[in-house]
């Protein structure tokens, strides 16, 4: 076969691929298929350069893996913040009306399944990463690369991110859960679990054999130019990636209600599991602008579907002991389905709650599930009560440790650092990426080093020594090394990580730098009103830190003297031209905008994505683009590279 047959012949077999197992609608029988697939692979092995990067051979799975590395992400993989009624969609547009009033929405369908992130490079696949919490995840990509809705070669050449989820189509997970059913298996309790479950196989050609399908939802890192989510959106579908039913444009709340009941009619007769519909707001210098929370992007939400209802019964209430000792009653039910889920299991956040739903054991109930929400418990039928109830008690003894409880009225705590439930989650988020990011302690091995008696909190990591791991199985000599001088090179770590690592509840990384910048040292023993008295802290926040120092301090005074932090200082920036003033870059400079970014950052200016009204300069090298149009149509400052540089 010459190289111009075998491309006329992988065209052909790509096109039949692609309408197999993307658009469901065979051009081919099997046995035309697998004719086709066998001489273009013969060709392949022949000429192994000369193989098509798309080709339908390259996806059937590789050699089993022991396990998956860890793998960052380029940019962060945000949640969504839900919406669940029509007060609460208004809201959040008000809020997003603060920087535009003049807002476009772009909706479509949320599927229900395994969110991915994949990353191409001069066209070609790169990695493909589970979500895992959003900054790390799993590296899959030997399995990604058996899933023929994702295509292994696009034409964008450029870095980008393309992310979306990984579901299965219903009729298809019944197929998988019949087979499983013939071989004894567990069966899958639902699509998404399904999904998720083929994504994790060690074994690719597993995951080649379960029809997954990608739908993309979203853009990470990029540098497309573009000025539309939708117009975005539309360019990467002309990629080769499948383009979801039913989105549109709106301007309207009328408009996304209209959408969002047509979906809710539609959803049993499309192919895959929704949990709801997606609202972004359409114009990408308007999502810079009002950028993330903590959690949230502030310019996207999902609007969930209504929650389903059943009714079940409590059959105990049981404690679960958080990262920060705080006790969490959850009400054990009798095994209910809802939405192809077994739920047995249900929240109740504190005993106020159970106090204010009257709830007792062996009372009848209503529990609603709705989307990724952990099913709760909403109503309670007294009338039907046989006198046979129970009355629920206060804890008074921690469930892991039995040390006394600490009573707060609707925070119940275990203080006890030596509980194991404190001891092991506060050690696996302390050492997290985010946090001291200690390389090699993962939650097996802090789990091992915990049961095994060589750690009781967090202080013992740092008097671990060779020969407390020599004797541990699976630790080797490499191992054990990269373990202790990763816990030796957090020393001089600076001060908020090591503050936001403690796991204070309410108090994440923002938050710990903004006080350690404020208090420096001083965070061991800063009172409550001057922490209230910080733009950001709520009395929430300012009464979880203060309690924990208290109860803490001794152990946060060892752990500051062992790791001898770096303490941020408050820059007083001198009066100048940039002090306070909004600063935006666009353009290719004489040096790389992020050595700009940080010389006006020092300056005192604050850096903008996006041009507003508000925007005080722009500041422009070549290629500017719309940036540079939309401050000259704003009236607002333009200055060259060099006409910065005469004002430093």
């Amino acid at each position: 076969m010459t190289k111009n047959e075998y491309n006329l012949k992988i065209e052909q077999l790509i096109s039949w691929a692609h309408a197999y197992y993307v658009l469901d609608n065979p051009l081919a029988s099997d046995e035309e298929y697998d004719k086709l697939a066998r001489e273009c692979l013969a060709f392949e092995q022949e000429q192994p350069a000369l193989s098509h990067p798309n080709s339908p051979n390259k996806r059937v799975g590789g050699f089993v893996l022991d396990g998956f590395e860890k793998a960052a992400h380029l940019s962060r993989m945000w949640s969504q913040e839900d919406v669940f009624n029509t007060k609460e969609l208004e809201d959040w547009i008000k809020r997003a009306q603060k920087v535009n009033t003049n807002l476009e929405f772009y909706c479509e369908p949320k599927f229900d399944g395994a969110s991915l992130n994949l990353i191409y490079e001069n066209g070609l696949l790169k990695q493909a990463i589970s979500r895992g919490d959003g900054s790390v995840g799993e590296d899959i990509t030997n399995n990604v690369k058996t899933i023929h809705s994702i295509p292994l070669q696009i034409k964008e050449k450029s870095l980008i991110e393309i992310r979306g989820e990984i579901v299965i189509k219903k009729a298809d997970f019944e197929k998988i859960n019949e087979q499983r059913a013939k071989n004894n298996e567990q069966l899958f309790a639902n699509p998404r679990n399904a999904a998720s479950g083929s994504l994790r196989q060690l074994d690719p050609s597993i995951t080649a054999k379960r029809k997954l399908f990608f739908n993309v939802w979203g853009v990470g890192q990029n540098s497309l130019d573009f000025t539309k989510a939708s117009d975005m959106m539309e360019y990467i579908y002309s990629l080769g990636f499948v383009h979801p039913p039913m989105t549109t444009l709106t301007k309207s709340v009328e408009g996304i209600e209209k959408l969002y009941h047509k979906i809710i009619e539609a959803r049993n007769s499309i192919e895959m599991m929704l949990d709801g519909m997606v609202i972004k707001i359409n114009d990408l210098e308007t999502q810079a602008e009002l950028g993330y929370t903590v959690k949230f992007p502030r310019f996207s939400c999902a609007y969930k579907f209504p929650a389903v209802e059943k009714t079940t019964k409590i059959l105990n209430i049981i404690q679960q002991v958080g990262r920060t000792g705080v006790i969490t009653p959850v009400a054990v039910v009798e095994p209910t389905l809802i939405e192809g889920s077994t739920v047995e299991r249900a929240s109740l956040h504190n005993y106020d709650e159970i106090a204010r739903l009257d709830l007792r054991i062996g009372d009848e109930v209503i529990i609603i599930k709705s989307g990724d929400i952990i099913p709760k418990i909403t109503k309670v039928f007294t009338e039907r009560r046989t006198g046979n109830e129970k009355q629920i008690q206060r804890p008074t003894q921690c469930p892991e440790c039995s040390s006394e409880l600490l009573d707060e009225g609707t925070l119940i705590k275990c203080q006890n650092l030596d509980c194991s439930s404190i001891v092991i989650n506060s050690i696996i988020y302390f050492a997290s990426k985010n946090c001291m990011n200690i390389d090699g302690l993962g939650n097996k091995i802090v789990e091992t080093l915990v049961k095994e008696k060589k750690i009781y909190d967090i202080l013992d990591l740092y008097s671990l020594k060779y020969e407390d791991l020599a004797n541990l199985e699976g630790f080797k000599e490499k191992k054990i090394n990269n373990l202790l001088n990763a816990i030796i090179n957090t020393k001089g770590a600076s001060l908020h990580r090591v503050i936001n690592a403690l796991g204070i509840e309410h108090i994440g990384e923002v938050a710990s730098k903004q006080i350690c910048l404020e208090f420096g040292l001083d965070v061991l023993t800063i009172d409550y009103d001057s922490l209230i008295a910080l733009d950001g802290i709520g009395e929430q926040m300012a009464n979880s830190f203060c309690e924990f120092m208290r109860v803490n301090k001794q152990i946060v005074e060892k752990l500051i003297a062992i790791i001898n932090p770096t303490v941020e200082q408050k820059l007083e920036v001198q009066e100048n031209i940039f002090k306070g003033k909004t600063v935006v870059l666009t353009g290719t400079m004489s040096v790389s905008r992020g050595d700009i970014k940080n010389k006006l950052e020092l300056l005192g200016a604050k850096i903008s994505s996006s041009v507003s009204k508000k925007t005080d300069y722009v500041i422009y090298g070549e290629d500017a683009g719309s940036k540079y149009d939309k401050a000259v149509e704003l009236k607002v400052a333009v200055l060259t590279e060099d006409e910065m540089n005469s004002m430093f």
